[in-house]
């Protein structure tokens, strides 16, 4: 409890900022590649729920295309995805920038990763139940499979977070991240890597 109410934002934010630090080098590198690769602008920003449901915008590289029809609208998602994109996805690499929102407080290293805003009405009690933390850059769920499990064995993993929050736990997630990013593990789509739409209980 000391750690969850105390402890874990400074630790969150000193981790951080040394990321950002070591990673500037990667931060420009791939900066220019993607604005070389996939055009402008660099990064995608979008809505999503944070702590307590409070939204907040948050920052990514940009992995897609403005490809669009003769119609003038964006191609669905699996479209736009190229490969450049689709690595950035599996290596996790195009969630660099969000070291940024942990920085300004919207997330934690660890926690629940943040879903889109239209899934909000669509949670029953249990699983709103995940806004009790700030989102994260990582979570139980990530470390556990990833886009291999099912929207119900995610929710269950991050509640189950809530539930027990602590150092030590953090500490394991982190290191099964960058062994489950090392080995690009849990990627269940054989193209790409966008994600089923949840759509509530059924």
């Amino acid at each position: 409890m000391i750690y969850r109410k105390f402890l874990k934002r400074p630790i969150d934010f000193c981790l951080s900022l040394i990321a950002i630090i070591v990673f500037s080098p990667v931060y420009l590198v791939l900066a220019f590649m993607v604005r070389k690769k996939l055009g402008s602008p660099v990064f995608f920003k979008q809505q999503r729920p944070g702590l307590n449901e409070k939204i907040f915008t948050m920052y990514k590289f940009r992995t897609m295309t403005d490809q669009r029809d003769d119609k003038g609208t964006l191609l669905p998602d699996d479209k736009r995805l190229t490969k450049f994109g689709n690595f950035l996805r599996s290596t996790s690499l195009d969630e660099l920038p969000e070291l940024f929102n942990v920085i300004r407080g919207d997330m934690a290293v660890i926690g629940p990763r943040p879903l889109l805003i239209k899934y909000l009405p669509r949670y029953n009690e249990q699983q709103r139940r995940r806004h009790e933390v700030r989102p994260g850059l990582s979570g139980l769920a990530q470390v556990n499979g990833r886009n291999a499990i099912s929207w119900q064995e995610k929710f269950d993993l991050d509640i189950k977070y809530v539930d027990n929050v602590s150092f030590i736990g953090d500490i394991k997630i982190i290191l099964k991240t960058f062994n489950k990013v090392f080995k690009r593990e849990g990627i269940n789509n054989q193209k790409d890597e966008i994600m089923e739409e949840f759509r509530g209980d059924k």
